[in-house]
């Protein structure tokens, strides 16, 4: 009997390898990694995500890559990997939520909805005829208090203080190991944000390369900042 080759366990994502591998769902993995950085941090008066546009010409016009998405008053996404599929994934996203105020009369928890994205992006691993969403979400909002989720491809779903998706994903959480602190505020989690971005490459930081959105305990309402905000936290 001839031995399979690893490479005729890759062609539908739902067959596994012998040592248990789902190929599809690890090539989908490796698109968030070819993507650029988003970061999430989650402070004592709101949460923050900030997300790096990589234009790769002057020609592109900035305010045409959007990477944060409100889902609702309260909660945003942003992505790296595959921008499209990150846009199909808000929208079910954003359906829910209003489908959610119009059952109960109240917007639906942080959680629930982190779970509602993560139910669907695991049934894209488990049918034929489909592929893995190749892309991964940082899940921000207020509820009860601030929270930040990451949803994989895979269908996983972690909570986190700090966390960061794409390319610099490794440098940026070694750095947020050694300066994360629970004290901080959004203005401080911001600039560490911006700090941790600095270090995970030789990346252009100015205001057309760069979305940040809050969401304060205050008010539970994301807001995205303008570049004239923007520029002022990256000069501060």
């Amino acid at each position: 009997m001839y031995p399979v080759s690893p490479q005729a366990y890759d062609r539908a994502s739902t067959v596994f390898s012998p040592d248990g591998r789902l190929f599809q769902v690890e090539y989908a993995k490796e698109a968030v990694r070819r993507g650029a950085t988003a970061i999430g941090v989650v402070c004592t008066d709101g949460v923050a995500l900030v997300a790096y546009k990589n234009a790769g010409t002057s020609l592109v016009i900035p305010d045409s890559m959007k990477k944060i998405f409100e889902i609702d008053n309260h909660i945003a996404a942003t992505a790296s990997g595959l921008i499209a599929d990150a846009r199909r994934l808000v929208d079910v996203a954003r359906l829910e939520a209003q489908r959610h105020r119009m059952a109960y009369a109240e917007s639906i928890g942080l959680e629930a909805m982190a779970k509602e994205l993560c139910d669907l992006m695991q049934v894209y691993t488990q049918y034929g005829g489909v592929r893995p969403f190749g892309v991964s979400l940082l899940v921000a909002g207020v509820d009860d208090k601030p929270r930040l989720y990451e949803a994989e491809p895979s269908g996983a779903l972690t909570g986190f203080r700090a966390c960061a998706i794409g390319a610099g994903k490794k440098e940026v959480e070694e750095f947020f190991e050694k300066e994360y602190k629970d004290s901080l505020n959004l203005d401080a989690g911001i600039a560490l944000a911006l700090k941790a971005l600095r270090k995970s490459g030789d990346l252009k930081l100015d205001a057309s390369s760069i979305e940040i959105a809050v969401c304060s305990v205050k008010t539970k309402e994301f807001e995205v900042l303008t570049a004239k905000e923007v520029d002022k936290h990256l000069k501060a």
